[in-house]
C-alpha cells in the first residue's frame, strides 16, 4: 500500500511535527481536531515552523509554500474518509482511545490502516474495537518530530505482515529509520529508559545526591544530552508517571514502580516545564 494522503488526529505538537515530515515528503495531509480553532492552530504551527526554516536558509520559500499547501484542517472526522493512513495522537488514555478508533473505523473508508502513535499502550487493544484487525497498527513518533529520525513501528498480534511493511515504509518515505517490536509496554525505548529514569528519582529521593549533581553527572559522564531530572521535566511528570504505570502494570518488575515522590509531585501539579515547576522551576524562564 502507498500512502498518499494521511489523516492526523490530535491537536498537540506531535500532529503538526508529523504533518511536517509527511508534507515534506509529498503526502497530502488532513489534521483533525475537535475543535476548528485547535486544528488551524496546528496548520499555524507547522507554517511557524517552516518560516524559520526558510529564514536560516535550510529550505527555499517555493518549497515551504508546497508543503504547506499540501496540509489542510477539519473538525469532523468525516473529513478523514479518503485517507489511506490515520494517525492518532491525542491524549494518553486507553479508553480515550479505543473509543476515537471506534469512530474511526466508521468513518474512514474500508482498507485504510489505522495507527496509533501511543509510546507505551497495548496497541491489540485499539484493533479490538475495529471491524478491521489486521489494519490497526502503531507507528510511533518521538518528539519534536522533524528532528528525530526514529520511529517504533509496533505490530500487534492482529496486524497482517502488509499494513507493518507498508507502516515501515510510510516512515523510510517520510526520512525517518523505522524499527519493528512487538506489542508489549513501552516497546524499546520507553522500556530501556524510564527505570533509568526512575531510578535517577530513587537517587534523588534517598539523598545519594543532589538534583544538579546527578543531571551534571549523566551528562558529563554518559555525554548524554540532558541530565534525568530534566529529561523528565521535559517530558511532563504526568505522561513519564502514566508510562511507568504501564509498564509496571504489565511486567510487574521493580524498576518500573514509579517512586512516589514522582508521584507526589502529579499531585502536587508539578508536571515539569508544561506547568512551569518540576524538579526545576521554570516560572521565569
Amino acid at each position: 500500500m502507498t500512502i498518499t494522503r494521511l489523516g492526523i488526529v490530535g491537536s498537540g505538537i506531535m500532529g503538526s511535527g508529523v504533518a511536517e515530515v509527511a508534507a515534506k515528503a509529498g503526502v497530502d495531509v488532513v489534521l483533525r481536531s475537535r475543535q476548528q480553532s485547535s486544528a488551524d492552530a496546528m496548520v499555524g504551527a507547522l507554517e511557524k515552523s517552516l518560516a524559520k526554516q526558510v529564514e536560516r536558509g535550510k529550505l527555499e520559500e517555493q518549497a515551504a509554500k508546497e508543503i504547506s499547501g499540501r496540509v489542510s484542517a477539519t473538525d469532523d472526522l468525516a473529513a478523514l474518509q479518503d485517507c489511506d493512513l490515520v494517525l492518532e495522537s491525542v491524549v494518553e488514555d486507553l479508553e480515550v482511545k479505543k473509543e476515537l478508533f471506534r469512530q474511526l473505523d466508521e468513518a474512514v473508508k474500508p482498507g485504510a490502516i489505522l495507527a496509533t502513535n501511543t509510546s507505551t499502550l497495548p496497541v491489540v487493544e485499539l484493533a479490538m474495537v475495529t471491524g478491521r484487525l489486521e489494519l490497526v497498527v502503531g507507528i510511533h513518533f518521538f518528539n519534536p518530530a522533524p528532528m528525530m529520525s526514529l520511529v517504533e513501528v509496533i505490530a500487534p498480534l492482529t496486524a497482517s505482515a502488509d499494513t507493518v511493511a507498508a507502516a515501515k515504509a510510510f516512515a523510510s518515505a517520510c526520512g525517518k529509520d523505522p524499527v519493528e517490536v512487538k506489542d508489549r509496554a513501552g516497546f524499546i525505548v520507553n522500556a530501556l529508559l524510564f527505570p533509568y529514569l526512575n531510578n535517577a528519582v530513587r537517587m534523588l529521593e534517598s539523598g545519594t545526591a543532589s538534583r544538579d549533581d546527578i543531571d551534571t553527572a549523566m551528562k558529563g559522564g554518559c555525554n548524554f544530552p540532558m541530565g534525568p531530572l530534566a529529561l523528565l521535566d521535559l517530558v511532563g511528570l504526568d505522561t513519564s508517571l502514566s508510562i511507568l504505570d504501564a509498564l509496571y502494570g504489565e511486567f510487574r518488575e521493580p524498576n518500573y514502580a514509579a517512586m512516589p515522590l514522582l508521584r507526589r509531585m502529579v499531585t502536587a501539579g508539578q508536571l515539569g516545564r508544561k506547568s512551569g515547576a518540576g524538579f526545576y522551576d521554570y516560572a521565569k524562564k
